[in-house]
């Protein structure tokens, strides 16, 4: 059979490729938040703002989107927060002209894992990043909703907690590369300082995205777009000059992790099932 794909230019390390029009894509997400949040009937958009790049960009959009006195950011840190997140959190806040609210998770955590003393690190962080998304959806009530702001990058990779920092009613993001976010973030005014600064869920002391993923976002990003975006096979990526070994573990990931990006699976049984048959609110209008 003859391959009549149009040829991919591949090269490691040339960022080309994922450049975007960042005019257009914030006009995009913007009209996005508002046309999908009015249309539920809420008023007002809730988020938790971690002193990130990711948070960052989702509460200028939402602060766009419905106007600064319509969005709450919600800072939730645990007893081994960095210092830096409150200060960059605080400055994002400022920036956008939003409320921060402060509402620290130590207690709850601390009283669960006090009968748990030697849980794992990662599960103690599953924890933290379910019980800051309780919060948002408490906060959120009763005409508000949940934003999500993980990227492209983390939803392929899995990286994220379900029903933790994955959990939302709306994400503008998620269809931008962590690379992507950043060019963003410039446009729309996010502090330099916050945009810079080595990404991190705050997890654990020390944690890093990258150190933990074990290579970066510019890396990955690029493979990332060509294996998922153009559909390029491992043998076209490994021609091109990328490291054999990080296509496989990055492909492995997405397999891996594919749970995580749908709804949970329900056994069908009946004529239209949700999420097989029944997937869009169409003929539903009121008499």
């Amino acid at each position: 059979m003859i391959d009549e794909r149009p040829a991919i230019r591949m090269a490691p390390g040339d960022l080309t490729p994922l450049r975007i029009d960042e005019v257009l894509v914030r006009k995009m997400l913007v009209a996005f938040l508002r046309d999908e949040t009015l249309k539920t009937g809420a008023t007002r958009l809730v988020l938790g703002v971690s002193g990130g790049v990711d948070s960052a960009v989702v509460a200028a959009l939402a602060a766009e989107a419905l106007g600064p006195d319509n969005v709450l950011g919600l800072f939730t840190p645990y007893r081994t927060t960095a210092g830096r997140s409150k200060t960059d959190a605080l400055d994002v806040a400022r920036a956008l002209g939003i409320h921060l609210e402060e509402v620290p998770i130590t207690a709850q955590v601390d009283g669960y894992f006090a009968m748990l003393p030697r849980a794992d690190k990662v599960r103690m962080g599953n924890k933290m990043a379910r019980e800051r998304k309780s919060i948002e959806y408490d906060r959120s009530w009763p005409d508000g909703l949940v934003l999500g702001t993980s990227n492209k990058t983390e939803l392929l990779l899995g990286y994220g907690t379900q029903f933790g920092d994955l959990a939302c009613a709306l994400n503008p993001v998620g269809d931008l590369y962590k690379t992507q976010l950043r060019e963003l973030a410039v446009h729309v005014g996010v502090p330099r300082g916050v945009i810079e600064k080595p990404p991190s869920a705050d997890l654990w002391e020390g944690q890093t995205d990258e150190g933990e993923l074990g290579f970066t976002y510019e890396e990955s990003d690029l493979i990332l777009y060509h294996m998922v975006d153009r559909r390029a096979r491992p043998a076209e990526l490994v021609a091109a000059g990328f490291d054999a070994g990080l296509i496989a573990k990055i492909r492995e990931r997405i397999r891996r992790n594919h749970f995580k990006r749908v709804m949970p699976l329900i056994a069908k049984v009946s004529l239209r099932t949700v999420g097989h048959d029944f997937l869009y609110p169409r003929d539903w209008e009121a008499d």
